[in-house]
């Protein structure tokens, strides 16, 4: 009985009718997909609402990246520039770095370099790591996730991080 419903809704389509150059076609700033127009414009198409144009929320500081960023790593214990942010890391690396340095509940300033492509440039100059996420400990450049893995399963995070952990404890 099933089937023969199912016959009797779909006779006569055939998903195979739509030819093949005109399922899905791109053009520059579109995707026609089974007809249907989808826009794919960049960030800087003057078609794109204001509203989903990336933002640069440095701009009335009137600091450089380059003093953000130095300020970033100088003020806050532990210094996480990533991919995302700790409660949505957006790849990977950066959910790993997160974890890891959750293990030892010490508070973790964060920046989300996917929002500012200018603020990622300027993190890479300032450590000359080309890679995220970069972790600063206490002001020194520590490396990456692999880095912060490979010093929590020797010890060394533990050390390097157990004042930071007592202060912590200490304030709450």
């Amino acid at each position: 009985m099933a089937r023969s419903i199912s016959n009797l809704l779909f006779k006569g389509l055939s998903f195979s009718s739509v030819p093949a150059s005109r399922s899905s076609t791109i053009a520059p700033g579109l995707l026609y997909l089974n007809g249907m127009r989808y826009s794919t414009s960049v960030p800087n198409d003057p078609d794109t609402h204001d509203d989903f144009k990336p933002t640069d929320k440095f701009k009335g500081s009137g600091l450089s990246l380059k003093d953000i960023v130095e300020r970033d790593v100088k003020e806050n214990p532990v210094m996480l520039y990533m991919k995302g942010v700790p409660d949505s890391p957006q790849c990977g690396f950066s959910s790993l770095a997160v974890r890891v340095l959750s293990l030892y509940h010490v508070p973790l300033s964060a920046r989300n370099i996917l929002e500012d492509p200018e603020l990622k440039n300027a993190v890479k100059a300032y450590s000359t790591w080309p890679t995220f996420p970069q972790i600063f400990i206490k002001g020194e450049f520590i490396g990456g996730s692999d880095i912060i893995l490979n010093m929590h399963q020797n010890g060394e995070l533990k050390e390097k991080l157990k004042d930071i952990a007592a202060n912590q404890e200490k304030s709450e």
